[in-house]
């Protein structure tokens, strides 16, 4: 599907397909008892109520900026394979058995898949082909742009010699994000040698798309993961303590290593980090004084200063109040907020769980450098996980069982 430059339709076809044969299977249109069937878990809903606060958002911020009917169709099919996946995936995955050690195991395969093609895509950047080496027909069907279908092995960064590699993703850091989703599901794969060759192929793809976020993702994933999940370990919660102590103790020299480490990071990629801080201030001027209710409606053409970057791009809570307002950002906060807590909870004994959470972990970090919701196409398995953990039920972390209803 990648070299028919498929994958930004087929996706989120298979969103809706899945919510409607999940929509079925609850209405007992389906073989299946409707009894069996466990009621829709309450984080669903507010993913399907942010999901309905973004679409209304998006309709009042273009009614109030001036946008014709065309350009409102538009921006809503957009929001169909955007913020309606962030919806439609997690309900199918509450609604439909599927065992998470399923999509652990498909990750893992298409992992595989990704470390065969990895020589091939470095031989092609080393004898120097084309950057794109063709862009699909089926952009004509409509999309966010070339990139979306474009076809090659590698790519030149913009302003530089550095060559990063995309994989299936539009762009190199988008490549990451998928990468990080990954990891999370190679990591609570029961089998060991599909564990190993997801976590290498994802750290690979990491350290090949020249991701800075992964520089804290991938760290936070896995070993801060682990953590997060064994929070009822009085081991745990007595080193946590010690650390506590020591990091008052130590407080000037942390903070000065800390400064140091976020000044490297920018200076990693110095333009970049340059155009991006710029295009965060611009987009929360102008929301804070022209459209703090719904936002502006679609993302506007930068200026030279910004490299002409959209305003409204690069970062998912500055691009929400820019186009959406504070109703679009809460119709991402709060679900992502309520299922963090949700999934911290059950993952102090559930793996489907704990993968969950390192699903929302991954999502808000690359929050803070991608617009996410174009790529929900692609992380669409991380988005299933969370419907499937918020739909079982675990004994309380306190039993002396220990164990999962199912």
């Amino acid at each position: 599907m990648y070299f028919l430059g498929a994958l930004y339709h087929v996706y989120p076809i298979l969103g809706f397909v899945l919510a409607v044969w999940g929509l079925s299977r609850r209405l007992g249109l389906t073989e299946e008892e409707p009894r069996a069937i466990r009621s829709l878990p309450v984080g669903v809903y507010i993913w399907l109520a942010g999901a309905v606060m973004m679409v209304v958002a998006l309709v009042v911020g273009h009614l109030g900026n001036g946008y014709d009917v065309a350009e409102t169709s538009k921006s809503f099919a957009g929001w169909t394979k955007g913020w309606a996946l962030f919806a439609l995936f997690p309900f199918a995955g509450a609604s439909l058995r599927i065992r998470p050690q399923v999509v652990f195991r498909a990750v893992n395969i298409l992992s595989l898949h990704t470390l065969c093609i990895i020589p091939i895509f470095f031989i092609g950047s080393l004898i120097g082909l084309p950057t794109v080496l063709y862009v699909s027909p089926l952009q004509i069907l409509g999309g966010g742009g070339h990139s979306f279908f474009q076809v090659g092995t590698h790519w030149i960064d913009p302003g530089s010699p550095v060559v990063r590699f995309r994989f299936y993703a539009p762009w190199a850091p988008g490549a990451a994000f998928v990468a990080h989703i990954a990891l999370v599901c190679a990591m609570y794969d029961r089998d060991k040698r599909w564990r190993a060759i997801g976590i290498v192929t994802s750290i690979l793809v990491c350290w090949m798309a020249k991701s800075r976020l992964s520089i804290i993702a991938i760290p936070v994933l896995l070993f801060a993961l682990p953590a997060l999940t064994q929070l009822h370990r009085p081991m745990l919660i007595g080193a946590a303590g010690v650390a506590s102590v020591m990091g008052s103790l130590l407080f000037g020299a942390v903070q000065a290593m800390v400064a140091g480490g976020i000044s490297e990071f920018r200076n990693a990629r110095a333009d970049s980090s340059r155009v991006r801080e710029t295009l965060q201030r611009i987009a929360i001027h102008r929301w804070q004084t022209e459209a703090p209710i719904f936002g502006h409606g679609a993302v506007e053409r930068g200026s030279h200063l910004v490299e002409f970057m959209p305003i409204g791009s690069h970062h998912t809570w500055n691009g929400l109040l820019f186009t959406k307002g504070a109703v679009g950002m809460l119709g991402l906060a709060a679900p992502l907020a309520w299922t963090f807590v949700e999934c911290l909870i059950k993952a102090q004994r559930d793996p489907a769980a704990r993968a969950a959470l390192g699903v929302v972990i991954a999502v808000f970090l690359n929050s803070n450098g991608e617009n996410i919701e174009i790529l929900a196409y692609l992380i669409w398995p991380g988005l299933l996980l969370l419907g499937i953990a918020m739909s079982r039920r675990t004994v309380s972390i306190w039993s002396p069982t220990m164990g999962l209803e199912r």
